[in-house]
């Protein structure tokens, strides 16, 4: 059963609250990255706090283990219940990440691939089995793989077995959404909802489907 988690990329912070509580009932989490948090300031945190959803903050750490250890504990510190890193930086580096998520109870994922086209350069085959089997030695909580490429995820399911896989990449970037569902443990959508005319109703619509992969 996938959870739907909202990208909030946005730069305005009030359209972004509204975007946020518009769709909630719809929502299993919402992933806030730097588009956001660097216009707005952590505190907007403490604003979506009161729509009682999981925040992510995508950050997508990749620094040395100290200077990571210092990003995660402000994360957390802030309120988040979930942080993304790299993983080519190295195990001590990720294993910064994961303790201090882990310490304030909350999770962390490693990126394995990304969605983009551009990270076939570097991010595919191979390499990313690799950070996958670091993530699981790490003992991340999961991973982020593309649902931009299905048979990715596939392959690096064999590699993180029950953790948890979010996938970026559905809709504006060409991911389908009912093919992933069965696929994950959550799937990541930004632009098609947020860039919709009605953000409601097109995050409604993507829960039904959620729901009936959920009672299928």
């Amino acid at each position: 059963m996938a959870d739907l988690i909202l990208a909030l990329d946005l730069l305005d912070p009030m359209y972004a609250r509204e975007v946020a509580e518009s769709c909630a009932a719809s929502l299993d989490a919402i992933k806030l990255g730097y588009p956001l948090i660097l216009s707005a300031g952590l505190g907007v945190v403490k604003d979506l706090a009161d729509l009682g959803l999981p925040l992510i903050a995508d950050f997508k750490v990749a620094d040395i283990p100290n200077t990571n250890g210092l990003i995660a504990n402000q994360v957390f510190s802030a309120g988040f219940d979930a942080i993304i890193c790299h993983g080519f930086t190295g195990r001590d580096a990720v294993e910064a990440c994961v303790d201090a998520a882990h310490a304030y109870g909350g999770e962390c994922f490693v990126v394995a691939e990304m969605s983009h086209p551009g990270a076939l350069s570097f991010f595919s085959r191979g390499v990313a089995e690799q950070i996958a089997t670091l993530a699981v030695e790490c003992r991340a909580d999961g991973i982020i793989a593309p649902a931009t490429r299905p048979e990715r995820i596939r392959a690096l399911r064999s590699v993180v077995r029950s953790r948890k896989i979010y996938s970026p990449g559905i809709g504006t970037q060409g991911g389908d959404l009912r093919s992933v569902l069965p696929l994950v443990e959550g799937v990541i959508v930004g632009r098609t909802i947020y860039g919709a005319a009605d953000p409601a109703k097109e995050a409604a619509v993507m829960a039904a489907i959620v729901n009936d992969e959920r009672s299928s």
